[in-house]
């Protein structure tokens, strides 16, 4: 049976509820909008591998490591990664705050605002599309094992690739590229924000990874598209100007996300 699957908000699409999204009413909106269409965005059917098959070495560790991090309930861990649940933009964005060393607000970069708002659809079709594709069961169905948020809307059977990974790695991708001399403590803040999947039960550890194949490949292409260049260049300048003025992250946060990094739950479980 087939269960029904919401792809997180920052990647909302009509097309995967109405048949009719494709339409030229449709179309002609988003052009207007300057939003980019699915076909910039590449195909991950074909860029990603097939998920672990049952009974493979690499499932084994994905059972493995589903059940052993079950014990990080209650931890500073588990709080963090019910935080990087929250995939509303502007908590999203937020959440690189530490990795950028300054309060990263997005009511104060429109023009940041302005390019999530364009890529989505692509991202998200494309993200929506591979899930349905292979329709993997979660780690948590069929247990009673405790995860780190509700069970309702993520879809049993939509586990592959994560898409909260594919979104907060794309964040981290374009945040990245926004801001070249904070990029590998952003990068490995997106590497800790796959990683929540994991903590929190409801992503094998190989859709993880997958996700960060996801995002990589979706933002490699859409990151290039010439006409988000301009508004590419302007939300580099947003970001520093806000570096001048913005007050520093939460010391605490910072401490508990940085011992996540140090201790990855890739190699560590």
């Amino acid at each position: 049976m087939h269960s029904a699957f919401r792809l997180p908000a920052a990647f909302v699409l009509c097309a995967t509820v109405l048949s009719g999204c494709a339409s030229s009413t449709h179309e002609t909106a988003s052009v207007q909008a300057g939003i980019l269409p699915d076909s910039a965005a590449p195909d991950e059917r074909l860029v990603l591998a097939p998920p672990p098959a049952p009974g493979s070495a690499a499932q084994l560790d994905d059972d493995r490591v589903f059940r052993v991090t079950r014990a990080l309930k209650d931890t500073p861990r588990w709080t963090l990664a019910q935080s990087d649940a929250d995939l509303l933009q502007e908590h999203l964005v937020r959440d690189f705050s530490c990795a950028a060393g300054f309060d990263i607000d997005l009511k104060k970069a429109p023009h940041l605002a302005r390019v999530l708002e364009r890529i989505r659809h692509a991202v998200g079709h494309r993200t929506s599309e591979v899930k349905k594709y292979w329709h993997r069961t979660r780690p948590f169905v069929g247990t009673n094992l405790p995860i780190c948020t509700s069970s309702e809307g993520l879809g049993l059977n939509s586990s592959y690739p994560s898409g909260h990974t594919t979104a907060g790695y794309g964040m981290a991708l374009l945040l990245a590229h926004l801001m070249p001399e904070h990029a590998s403590a952003i990068l490995q803040r997106g590497r800790v924000f796959g990683e929540s999947r994991i903590v929190c039960g409801v992503h094998w550890k190989s859709d993880v990874q997958a996700g960060y194949l996801n995002a990589s490949s979706l933002m490699d292409v859409l990151l290039a598209q010439p006409e988000l260049q301009d508004d590419l260049a302007a939300a580099r300048r947003e970001l520093l100007a806000m570096q001048g003025d913005a007050a520093a992250p939460d010391a605490g946060r910072c401490a508990v996300e940085h011992d996540a990094a140090v201790h990855s739950l890739l190699t560590e479980p």
